[in-house]
């Protein structure tokens, strides 16, 4: 009995020379709508899903391969008698092979004006009921879904060794091809944060060396409808691949760099930025950054939201650096940078970022999911705890360091002074340690500081560190049953504290 291939493609991408190697190979071809012109156009000898069901495309064309004599050709077991005799029956011919690939939803969705109407058009019916129809049945029908694999495909079938372990590896592929597209679909419908089913999907974007270590094996994946400011839609104009930890620091240094609408600089060390500073040029940005902590930047991350100009790249230049991330680098800038061969240089769009609206953490056997920490404060929402009201510059200071602090893993402590990160204690099992760690790294700049911590203190003794420090003013959320003897220590040494409302743990 002569093979039959069944080929309906959005993207035609390399699909003339495939259908002609199966017409070589013997198949017959049968297609619809726009691929059956191409390859008529091309002389091949194609047959319409008319032809074969009887029944015309209706509907615009919404129905056209819903039809017995397309999934019976399709999911008829060719091992299975009573399956063969229903075929012969209803007079239908199994079909063989299946290249289909489904409408353009995800481009669709990303056009700029793009209707409703529109996008509903372009989600697929009839092309991923064939495809899971051919993945199912595998053990018959080979089934191929990316036009890659169109040659690879045809060399197997030309030497005889397609076997069942490559269909069903296709099939694998297929299925893997429609959940994505169905999550998408999914994810334009949803109409509630956090639904019975949450279904998320993510495109290789490559395969790294290892992970957080060398005998970890690591991919990177990315949103494939990515609005917002991310490490996955940087171009990288110099030095080797990124690794699965640059990319985990890249993304902290991103995060925290989103909160800043004026110029500004992050630098990043192991997830935890070491110092934070924005000012009204870049070059000042930068060397306030690097000056909160000129030790631990040394193998770090920098991201700065502002083109990278040359005075701050010779800046830069001095610094053993991972990565520099900007907007963009002018000619003398990239010609400073790229002389050191080891640095990555990741230009990437800044301005008018969208924020994603999720954080998902896995766990075992399971996801975490919660809204992004957007949370921010103005003067006006704060509430004054002390006897003493914070000055207007203590304000100021006091804003930048709640600002940063969300970025701080918990426990979280930042001294903060002329916008400018002077001392960051992070990750301690208890918030004086973090404290102590923040005024060591301080040192004679705790004087004249203020402090934020990103939650409340249990107990008076960061307070009573901060006096010793020298610290002026302190923000914390507020809310521990204790608030008042931390009032009190203020109180008896002058300082202002002011309560935020809003914790901001980073775990």
């Amino acid at each position: 009995m002569q093979k039959r291939a069944l080929i309906s493609v959005s993207n035609k991408e390399n699909v003339t020379p495939f259908a002609k190697g199966l017409v070589e190979l013997g198949y017959e071809l049968i297609s619809t709508g726009g691929t059956l012109l191409t390859l008529q156009e091309a002389g091949l000898p194609a047959k319409s899903v008319e032809e074969v069901t009887g029944f015309p495309e209706i509907m615009d064309g919404r129905v056209k391969t819903l039809h017995p004599s397309i999934h019976g050709g399709l999911l008829a077991k060719r091992d299975h008698p009573e399956h063969m005799n229903q075929l012969e029956e209803n007079r239908i011919s199994p079909i063989d092979m299946v290249a289909v690939n489904l409408y353009p939803f995800k481009q669709t969705l990303q056009k700029s004006g793009v209707s409703d109407a529109e996008i509903i058009e372009n989600i697929d019916i009839g092309g991923p009921s064939m495809l899971r129809a051919a993945a199912k049945n595998f053990a018959d029908v080979t089934v191929v879904v990316d036009p890659a694999d169109y040659d690879g495909v045809l060399a197997d079938l030309q030497s005889k060794r397609l076997d069942e372990a490559k269909r069903k590896a296709l099939a694998a592929k297929v299925f893997r091809h429609t959940a994505n597209y169905d999550a998408m679909i999914a994810g334009y419908f949803a109409d509630e944060n956090f639904p019975e089913t949450y279904t998320v999907t993510y495109e290789k974007k490559q395969d790294l060396r290892y992970g957080e270590n060398p005998h970890q094996q690591a991919a990177f994946y990315q949103d494939p409808l990515q609005e917002a400011m991310s490490i996955a839609s940087a171009e990288q104009v110099h030095g080797k691949e990124l690794s699965f930890n640059n990319i985990q620091d890249a993304n902290a240094a991103l995060e925290t760099l989103a909160d800043y609408a004026e110029p500004a600089a992050v630098a990043v060390k192991h997830m935890n930025p070491c110092g934070i500073a924005t000012a009204d040029r870049v070059f000042e940005a930068f060397q306030k950054a690097y000056a909160a902590d000129p030790l631990s930047i040394f193998g770090g991350i920098v991201a700065i939201n502002r083109e990278i100009d040359a005075d701050t790249a010779e800046k830069l230049s001095q610094i053993f650096l991972e990565i520099v991330i900007a907007p963009s680098f002018t000619e003398a800038a990239l010609e400073t940078l790229t002389r050191k061969k080891n640095i990555r240089l990741l230009k990437l769009e800044m301005a008018g970022s969208k924020k994603e609206q999720h954080k998902l953490t896995t766990v075992r056997g399971g996801v975490l999911v919660q809204q992004e920490d957007a949370g921010d404060m103005t003067a006006e929402d704060l509430t004054v705890a002390t006897k003493r009201q914070p000055t207007e510059q203590e304000i100021k200071d006091l804003l930048f360091a709640w600002k940063a602090v969300k970025h701080v893993k918990s426990n979280a402590i930042v001294l903060g002074k002329d916008n400018q990160t002077v001392g960051i204690g992070a990750g301690q099992m208890n918030r004086i340690g973090s404290a102590q760690i923040a005024i060591e790294q301080a040192g004679d700049k705790a004087a004249g500081a203020v402090m934020a911590s990103d939650a409340f203190f249990p107990m008076p003794d960061t307070v009573e560190a901060a006096v010793k420090a020298g610290v002026t003013a302190v923000i914390q959320p507020g809310g521990s049953k204790r608030d008042q003897d931390s009032v009190d220590v203020c109180d008896e040494h002058g300082i202002a504290m002011v309560y935020t409302g809003m914790r901001h743990f980073k775990h």
